[in-house]
């Protein structure tokens, strides 16, 4: 290594530090209790904790659920995404101020997003008193049940308002550094507007969002905050089922919780592996191309 790279080993090495302590402590920490006897047994390491956090009652409701969230956030997302990006692309007036109110999502926090999510679609939020206000609902019992529900419905709409613009972004960029000379092409050979976004500019962004697709599956997968405030109580989302057994009164329970903390962390892992295993294979792809 050479002196600049040095330096910047250097440089890096106290907040490096300090993050790989806290995270491997964390771990090693988290794993050991997994891993420990029962309550009142002494003995070798165990999964005992494993096989009850599977086996409960509730954990497979919850998994399907989560499944079911973090899937549909992800379809929906990359489906807006890209047909805002579409939109955006074919603006000639206000495009700028457009994006500029586009990327506003960006800014705010998850918790924020899910309090304004409880605030406007609850049945007693400002959206059913808005419908009865206009003679379109008698009372606001009757609007929609969007947060608190045992389908997701609300955590997914939050999701997708908070990464439709991530994606939709990205896949502007995408379709602005491929111009306009193949929808031109295909316009050419008598394709309508609509059979050249379909089988042209798609085709083309779509290899592009698949990492992010599995970025936004696996965040949603893991997360907790939005699903801990907007989600029904049963079943909850097993982030938050985990949440739960780790604050329990019961301590007994705590093992479970890191286990089933686990549990996520290598669905997760197996997702950032496969996500690295789609850019290397397009990368190297991309210099055969290149070579050729």
């Amino acid at each position: 290594m050479n002196r600049g790279s040095w330096a910047a080993l250097i440089a890096v090495a106290p907040a490096a530090a300090v993050v790989l302590v806290l995270l491997t402590g964390g771990v090693v920490i988290a794993l050991s209790q997994s891993l420990s006897p029962e309550s009142g047994e002494t003995g070798m390491l165990t999964l005992a904790h494993f096989a009850a956090v599977v086996s409960a009652p509730g954990f497979g409701r919850s998994l399907l659920l989560t499944l079911w969230v973090a899937l549909i956030s992800t379809v929906l997302t990359i489906a807006l995404a890209v047909l805002t990006a579409l939109s955006l692309r074919r603006m000639r007036v206000f495009q700028r101020i457009a994006t500029f109110i586009y990327q506003i999502p960006l800014t705010l926090p998850h918790m924020v997003v899910a309090a304004a999510g409880i605030m406007l679609l609850s049945q007693s939020g400002l959206l059913s008193r808005l419908l009865t206000s206009a003679g379109l609902i008698s009372m606001p019992s009757q609007f929609p049940e969007l947060v608190f529900d045992r389908g997701g419905v609300g955590i997914v709409l939050v999701y997708v308002w908070k990464q439709v613009p991530f994606v939709g972004l990205f896949a502007l960029s995408v379709l602005q550094s491929v111009g306009a000379d193949y929808e031109a092409a295909a316009r050419t050979l008598g394709a309508r507007p609509l059979q050249a976004v379909r089988h042209v500019l798609v085709p083309l962004v779509m290899p592009g969002l698949l990492p992010s697709s599995i970025i936004i599956f696996a965040f949603v997968f893991g997360a907790f905050e939005v699903p801990l405030l907007l989600g029904a109580r049963f079943p909850s989302m097993i982030s938050v089922l985990a949440y739960r057994l780790y604050t329990d009164v019961d301590l007994s329970l705590r093992p479970q919780s890191m286990a089933l903390s686990f549990v996520i962390a290598i669905v997760v892992l197996v997702l950032v592996i496969l996500y690295r295993a789609i850019l290397t294979a397009s990368s190297r792809r991309g210099l055969v191309e290149a070579e050729s």
